[in-house]
């Protein structure tokens, strides 16, 4: 999720371009919920009993051990496959040291490196209808993006990611940082950074993720330089 804040420039296509986006955010027409959400990406093996090292995707890795089970999907898919079945995770723990930050998990029938680099880049996944309900004023990140983000009423542009602030190597969220909106902006191309919004309480307004829209008091200056 790399990127950094870019600057509005003027629309070089003119002023009729830069309605026509505008246009197009007013009649954005909102995803649909996603139906599952990635709790970890398994990354190599971890061990010689089939353990595996994950990039961990939730702040509830307790969603892991569920009895149900978690499926494993592809790492380009957003959905299991229609015939996969639940596999349970043995255990798991977090590690120390270089991979602080990370997570190890042994999976019910994965009993070696290599049943284990079998599933390297895999996704772990759970049904998001069982996601914790969260407390009041906080998010899942899959609700945020694809919404709208408005300055009051004017439309600014589409969430496409969030950022959160990290530690110089990458492993560790600093928790007190705000996260940042990764909002594309009309007229941006795909070499486009998103600009960068900080998500600050204080400058909220209100988030309906069912119609996936925030509304934020944006300060002066944050999205036009001068």
């Amino acid at each position: 999720m790399a990127g950094t804040a870019s600057n509005i420039s003027p629309n070089p296509q003119g002023f009729e371009a830069a309605i026509a986006a505008t246009i197009a955010i007013v009649s954005y027409q909102p995803p649909s919920a996603p139906a599952f959400v990635a709790l970890a990406r398994l990354l190599r093996p971890q061990g010689r009993r089939g353990e595996l090292l994950a990039d961990l995707l939730t702040d509830f890795p307790e969603q892991l051990s569920t009895p149900a089970g978690v499926f494993l999907v592809a790492a380009s898919a957003t959905a299991p496959a229609a015939s996969a079945t639940r596999i349970l995770v043995e255990s798991q723990w977090m590690p120390t040291g270089k991979n602080a930050g990370r997570i190890v998990v042994k999976l019910v029938g994965c009993d070696s490196i290599n049943d284990a680099e079998r599933l390297a880049h895999m996704q772990l996944m759970v049904p998001a209808t069982e996601r914790p309900v969260l407390d009041a004023d906080t998010f899942y990140v899959s609700d945020l993006i694809g919404s709208i983000l408005y300055n009051h009423e004017a439309p600014v542009g589409e969430v496409v990611d969030v950022e959160f602030a990290t530690t110089p190597d990458g492993k560790t969220r600093l928790p007190d940082a705000a996260p940042l909106l990764c909002v594309r902006l009309p007229g941006d191309t795909a070499e486009t950074e998103p600009t960068l919004i900080p998500f600050v309480r204080a400058q909220l307004l209100s988030v309906d993720t069912a119609a996936h829209r925030i509304v934020m008091q944006i300060p002066p200056g944050l999205l036009d330089p001068n």
